[in-house]
């Protein structure tokens, strides 16, 4: 190994050591971790209303509408068009959703839950909002809006 070589890695070395001292890594460490703890919960409840966690946000998100695109309903879950599809026809094969043709637009069609999806919908949204209630109950009102604008803060940091 050369001089040049020796110098080269003590000095990724040093900015390695630096960098591991960036005072934003716990934020993110504790802002995973917290996502992490968050979802195995929710997810929890979840499949136990025999839904994965893409299905309940598409029926939830459907929930009280007339029916949405797959792009409208793509911008309002957290599930990604390329996703979209086949949570859809898992969602028709449940008979909790349909596809229908609007007259008006028959380039598209709309995504419109069933009777029985809204039986669902009307059944789960409910009971899952109670079941993370009992964990947000214990925040008062100020630490609820303090969160939500330091999420909001960060979020904005990377759109």
């Amino acid at each position: 190994m050369t001089q040049a070589d020796v110098q080269d890695k003590a000095a990724l070395q040093a900015a390695t050591r630096q960098a591991a001292k960036a005072p934003f890594l716990p934020v993110m460490r504790e802002l995973a971790r917290t996502f992490q703890a968050f979802s195995a919960y929710d997810e929890d409840h979840i499949r136990q209303l025999n839904l994965t966690a893409p299905q309940f946000d598409v029926v939830c998100t459907l929930g009280n509408t007339a029916g949405m695109t797959m792009g409208q309903l793509a911008e309002k879950t957290l599930v990604t068009k390329g996703t979209l599809t086949g949570i859809i026809d898992r969602l028709e094969l449940k008979g909790l959703v349909r596809r229908e043709v609007p007259p008006e637009n028959r380039r598209c069609f709309m995504i419109v839950l069933t009777t029985e999806g809204e039986r669902v919908f009307e059944e789960v949204f409910p009971a899952h909002i109670a079941y993370l209630k009992e964990r947000f109950s214990q925040l008062n009102e100020q630490e609820l809006e303090d969160i939500e604008l330091a999420l909001k803060k960060l979020r904005q940091l990377f759109s």
